[in-house]
């Protein structure tokens, strides 16, 4: 039987600058109905830029110049416009990678899902508003009759990509792309809608193409596996096969720089350099200037494809015509495989990992060290920038220290906008972080995580309580000795694109930064500060003349983590800094963070719904539910022995790539309830399934477990 979606041989090129951008370089692939198919690779590698082509929304610089995309016997590049206006929603539905600049910002929820089962179903009426209902309860959305009625501007992050979710599954498609659908979402909410996703593959026999950088969730999802590096496909496999022994050094990398607990005390494996830029001509290997195990051929000879046992092939050099067969040993730390072997898991694995220590401490090139690589996009040690810009400020880094942080939005209604309840999205929120360390935020989306990064730094009135940082209190404090404070506490914004100004080049953008907060650029060198600040980031100097649209999402973070770094913070709110990066950029970043910490002490407020990120950055985690901590220790207590239910739930619903160390994933029932009307009690007891009676009178008080394990819970 034919496969469902079968592309042969696909060219996308986007013209822009002097030579035209390959973004698509002849890929194929076949994915067959009822299956998940998980295309893998860096950001900028092409991946969205596939997706676009099968649904023939390429920007207006794109063209398609050859290849075929045939869905269930139909070519769709050969449909006019208005047919293929049928097959889009209906047929193939896409899950953007970027809610925000996929939802219209001046329809309300309802209108853009009405409007979809308008268009395809002729659904009008009560029966579509029912519908809508039903499909943003679906997707977890607490109170979802109201939030209908709002626009996006006044979701989270999590929720808007959940609406996303929510119009892609409206009209059950025989096909759903979906591009980086879970980045947004915490892992319970993830796994609801890896379930749903699940159900309705089962249902309909729906197939799924799954764009993603999370390994864990290929592989809880996948059946098949493709690797994408620089236009093109350099490996494909079978999940089992993929996950038992990737054969490409470009996917062993990919492994090799998961963040974990084990590797804590040193530094991630990175990817030295970066993709290359997909307008120019290539001769030999794509990845060989990367690549730990390159060899003279790799240079000059393009590889071709090669059998790999258990199904698989793979583009390299290193393996030969025979199955499960390398043509050459691999180079110096692969455990000194001998020639003919099959290749190590994973290659390189057993060198040491790039070192943490500053110049202070042995005199390394933290260059070299943190990027493994000498190349020009390494990354650069931060005290350099310290020479051109003169931040404001150079007292040490206190503790930040809050107390009963209260946070309460009025809700007004009538022609009056009288106020008639609040929205109690902060509800008495308490921590401290110390000098040179990191507290990680956990929770569900819309529980209150990012509100309270924002009151922190008083980018929102706070209703009641203390922020203290440095000895001063920032509560109530006037707008100019407040804007004195700021370049010591700087934010990474969840969602890059709508805190990058789109009219602005990266350059531009940087020095506002530095320029706003009291630091200067002395003499000429701004191109040379701007430029250490990307490479920092993993970017190239290039970069800097461009606009924030001409960047992935992923890129688009890293320019927003280069700008909060530009004024030398001593405290970083981190809000989801890694959630849009592929797990090679995230382990540069982490490394990067954690140099920053250990030789300039600074401290973070780490939100995040990535588990193994706050296992290999934080020192204590808190976990948050409906606006209040439920759950507080070091990160070996909590994640090792967590004691309240909704933190148990958590992390039962991690996806993990080893599948023997998979839990039983606890079901919480229901939806998380509004923060406008929190249940009495415990705000969790309508959904826990160890609740008793008394769980719906008072809310519980602390109970310790240790010197800084505690939770709120009446079952202790």
């Amino acid at each position: 039987m034919p496969p469902l979606l079968e592309i042969h041989n696909l060219q996308t090129i986007l013209h822009t600058g002097t030579a035209p951008v390959r973004a698509v370089d002849g890929l194929s692939l076949g994915v067959n109905a009822g299956e998940t198919f998980a295309l893998l690779g860096e950001s900028g590698c092409g991946k969205s830029m596939t997706a676009l082509s099968i649904m023939r929304l390429l920007p207006q610089s794109g063209e398609i110049v050859a290849g075929s995309v045939n869905l269930a016997g139909e070519e769709l590049l050969a449909l006019p416009e208005a047919k293929m206006r049928d097959v889009r929603g209906k047929r193939v539905g896409m899950i953007f990678q970027e809610p925000m600049l996929s939802l219209n910002p001046v329809l309300t929820v309802a209108q853009q899902i009405l409007e979809v089962l308008a268009r395809h179903f002729n659904l009008r009426g009560d029966a579509a508003d029912q519908k809508a209902l039903a499909l943003l309860e679906q997707v977890g959305i607490p109170d979802a009759r109201r939030r209908l009625h709002e626009y996006p501007f006044q979701l989270s992050g999590g929720m808007r990509q959940r609406v996303m979710i929510a119009i892609a599954l409206a009209c059950e498609p025989e096909l759903l792309i979906a591009d980086e659908p879970t980045t947004a979402l915490d892992v319970t909410i993830q796994a609801q809608v890896l379930d749903l996703m699940r159900a309705l593959q089962q249902k309909n026999g729906m197939a799924i193409l799954l764009i993603t950088h999370d390994l864990g969730v290929v592989s809880e999802m996948a059946d098949q596996v493709a690797v994408m590096y620089a236009g093109e496909i350099v490996e494909t496999a079978t999940r089992a096969q993929f996950f038992k022994q990737p054969a490409h050094p470009y996917s062993q990398k990919l492994f090799a720089s998961l963040p974990n607990k084990a590797k804590r005390d040193q530094g991630l494996a990175v990817i030295g350099g970066s993709v290359p830029p997909l307008s120019q001509t290539f001769v030999g290997c794509r990845f060989a200037a990367r690549c730990d195990a390159v060899m003279e051929v790799c240079r000059s000879a393009a590889p071709g494809w090669s059998d790999v046992a258990g199904a698989g092939k793979v583009r390299c050099h290193l393996w030969n015509g025979s199955v499960g067969r390398k043509s050459a040993a691999p180079s110096a730390g692969s455990d000194g495989n001998k020639q003919g072997d099959a290749l190590p898991f994973p290659l390189s694995l057993s060198a040491p990992p790039p070192s943490l220590r500053s110049p202070r401490e042995g005199g390394g090139d933290m260059t070299t060290e943190l990027s493994g690589s000498s190349t020009s996009s390494s990354i650069l040690h931060p005290p350099s920038l310290e020479e051109h810009i003169n931040p404001h400020g150079q007292a040490q880094c206190l503790p930040l220290q809050v107390t009963d942080l209260k946070i309460y939005f009025p809700i007004r209604k009538g022609l009056f906008k009288h106020t008639v309840g609040q929205v109690k999205a902060v509800d008495g929120v308490s921590l401290n972080i110390p000098q040179g360390k990191t507290l990680a935020l956990v929770g569900e989306s819309g529980c209150g995580k990012t509100t309270v990064g924002k009151g922190i730094l008083q980018l929102i009135p706070v209703t009641a309580g203390s922020v203290r940082f440095n000895g001063s209190e920032l509560v109530g404090l006037g707008r100019q000795p407040m804007r004195e404070k700021r370049a010591d506490l700087q934010i990474i914004f969840q969602d890059p694109y709508a805190s990058l100004n789109p009219r602005m080049r990266i350059t531009d953008i940087l020095e506002e930064g530095i320029n706003a907060l009291g630091g200067r650029v002395e003499g000429g060198d701004s191109g040379d500060v701007i430029a250490a600040l990307l490479q920092q980031v993993g970017l190239p100097p290039e970069a800097r003349f461009r606009y924030p649209h001409e960047f992935s999402g992923g890129q688009r973070q890293r320019v927003a983590i280069a700008r909060a770094l530009a004024v030398n913070p001593k405290l970083l709110i981190c809000d989801e800094p890694t959630s849009a990066l592929d797990v090679s950029v995230q382990a540069q970043i982490l490394n990067l963070l954690k140099n920053l910490q250990d030789t300039l002490g600074l401290s973070y407020l780490f939100i995040t719904h990535n588990i193994s990120v706050v296992e290999y950055l934080a020192h204590e985690v808190a976990v948050m539910y409906l606006g209040r901590i439920v759950e507080r220790g070091s990160v070996e207590e909590v994640l090792d022995n967590p004691k309240h239910p909704y933190t148990q739930a958590l992390l039962s619903a991690v996806p993990v790539i080893d599948a023997s160390k998979k839990q039983a994933v606890i079901r919480l029932q229901g939806d998380m309830p509004s923060p406008a009307n929190p249940p009495s009690g415990c705000h969790f007891h309508p959904r826990c399934p160890q609740a008793m009676p008394q769980c719906r009178g008072e809310y519980p008080a602390v109970k310790k477990f240790g010197e800084t394990h505690e939770a709120r819970c009446y079952l202790y």
